[in-house]
């Protein structure tokens, strides 16, 4: 064996169909694209979602609901985080800067405190809204709100 010899693997290597060269290739003429229609001519490009003419799947599926434009949607977060949150950085003031520098929220968020969990220790809690259980929670703990 030598490098004059050597070949790949007989069937890994296949020859690439060169269209549109003439009846004698088997492939001129309409150049494998069949006769008329979208697809012969140059340029068609397939609709995301179309399905041959079929009604498509997203127009055959009703619609339903609605989006609320009014809707704020905020970021929740429960008296078990803030807990082990005061308990990791020894604060006992929980402020959205505070939140932000920890990973709890980012940007811009709405912060609103939910009840599950207990606080052991009395924070002062500064958020965007709060749920009747985590006021209570808060306040029976010794610590304070304020809503922003």
């Amino acid at each position: 064996m030598n490098l004059s010899n050597l070949k790949p693997a007989k069937g890994s290597v296949k020859t690439k169909k060169r269209y549109g060269r003439g009846t004698g290739s088997g492939m001129g003429g309409t150049s494998t694209r069949g006769h008329k229609g979208a697809q012969s001519r140059s340029g068609y490009s397939r609709k995301l979602g179309f399905e041959g003419g079929q009604m498509p799947l997203q127009r055959r599926i009703p619609k339903f609901g609605f989006t609320n434009i009014n809707r704020v949607d905020y970021k929740v977060i429960n008296l078990d985080a803030l807990q082990a949150l005061s308990e990791k950085t020894g604060s006992s003031q929980i402020t959205l800067e505070l939140l932000k520098a920890n990973g709890l929220t980012s940007g811009k968020d709405l912060v609103k405190v939910l009840g599950r969990g207990e606080l052991k220790s009395a924070l002062q809690v500064t958020a965007n809204a709060f749920s009747q259980t985590a006021q209570e929670a808060i306040e029976k703990a010794g610590g304070s709100i304020t809503k922003i």
